[in-house]
């Protein structure tokens, strides 16, 4: 027997929340190590009139002074707030499917509203909407992970992401949030870029003290490339340790492998992503897979709309085509309060 078009329906979703529930897409896989740090730290926020508002302490605004017995002192009028103004953006995700791919699975469409599916029909629904639900959950994580890393400039519907935020030319016309980072230096990242062969823990020294001194904070968190990663693990090989197993039959095993490699503490993530931006882009200045991030988390934000968080949707039939539909749409904005705490560095 067949199905109706409402059980239909009713079977997607509930099939589509089963999964959610069981393979959430904001359960970022290892690949897109990047995007995991934004997701796992996002706060949900509300965008007046489409704008978050971070607001920034630029400076003390002091008007410290020595005095002594009857001197005349001044005093000032103190504004040291600044207000940086950030959109949110949307993306989608979606399938569907025709009357043929159904009937060639197996399942039918009754338009008379009275039918009862068979076991088998079910069963084959359900395969249909796992291998569905995962090529949406796959192609989701993967074009959130590809934006959040670019500046924008792909598309004006694009989110500014981490290419934006932390920029590679610092002061030199970057506007973020509104504030041109030209004509204020607080507003300003770190960078090092074209570093030497030789030089990666010398530069990690520099921009990691630039950070402390400009931000004002320590990075909490690492991510790079895998040309930059195999620089980082090439000049660091010295202070290594080697594993060497005792095995119950007497000789030994030998892994001269490094699984893990750090940075004053912090672990050095590899993000994958990094090398299929630059498949995607081809020749770039500064290509993605020679870079490295030194960020921190409470300074740089993910910003899903409230309510408008993967979002499922199931949007009516075309009356011209008998086919049906499915998808998930997302509104986020990335903000920053601070620039100066973050770096970014490119070996040469």
């Amino acid at each position: 027997m067949p199905f109706t078009p409402e059980q239909l329906a009713i079977g997607a979703n509930y099939t589509l929340e089963s999964f959610a529930k069981n393979d959430p897409i904001d359960q970022i896989s290892i690949q897109h190590a990047t995007l995991d740090l934004f997701v796992s730290n996002k706060e949900v926020s509300f965008f007046g009139n489409g704008i978050f508002n971070e607001k920034l302490f630029t400076s003390n605004d002091s008007n410290y002074q020595n005095y002594s017995g009857a001197d005349q002192v001044t005093y000032n009028e103190r504004d040291p707030n600044r207000m940086a103004k950030f959109q949110y953006y949307s993306n989608h995700e979606g399938f569907w499917f025709d009357e043929d791919r159904l009937i060639a699975n197996g399942i039918n469409i009754a338009d008379d509203g009275v039918a009862v599916p068979d076991s088998t029909e079910k069963e084959q629904l359900v395969n249909l909407f796992q291998s569905s639900w995962t090529a949406l959950r796959n192609g989701l994580q993967e074009g959130l992970a590809l934006e959040t890393l670019q500046n924008g400039s792909q598309s004006a519907k694009a989110v500014p992401g981490l290419d934006h935020i932390v920029s590679t030319t610092p002061g030199t016309g970057d506007i973020v949030g509104g504030i041109n980072a030209s004509t204020n230096t607080y507003w300003r990242n770190n960078a090092s870029m074209a570093i030497a062969s030789g030089g990666v823990v010398a530069a990690l020294d520099a921009m990691w003290d630039a950070c402390i001194r400009y931000g004002g904070a320590m990075p909490t968190d690492i991510r790079c490339g895998q040309a930059f990663l195999n620089a980082y693990r090439a000049e660091a090989k010295t202070d290594v340790n080697r594993q060497i197993i005792v095995t119950p039959q007497g000789g030994t095993g030998l892994d001269a492998s490094v699984t893990r490699v750090f940075y004053r503490g912090i672990e050095l993530i590899w993000d994958p992503t990094f090398e299929l931006l630059d498949a995607r882009l081809g020749a770039i200045t500064y290509p993605w897979t020679k870079r490295c991030y030194l960020l921190n988390r409470n300074f740089i934000k993910f910003r899903p709309v409230k309510g408008h968080w993967m979002k499922k949707r199931k949007p009516e039939k075309l009356p011209d085509r008998y086919v049906t539909y499915y998808a998930q749409t997302n509104k986020y904005g990335m903000t920053a309060k601070k620039r100066n705490v973050h770096a970014v560095l490119s070996i040469a």
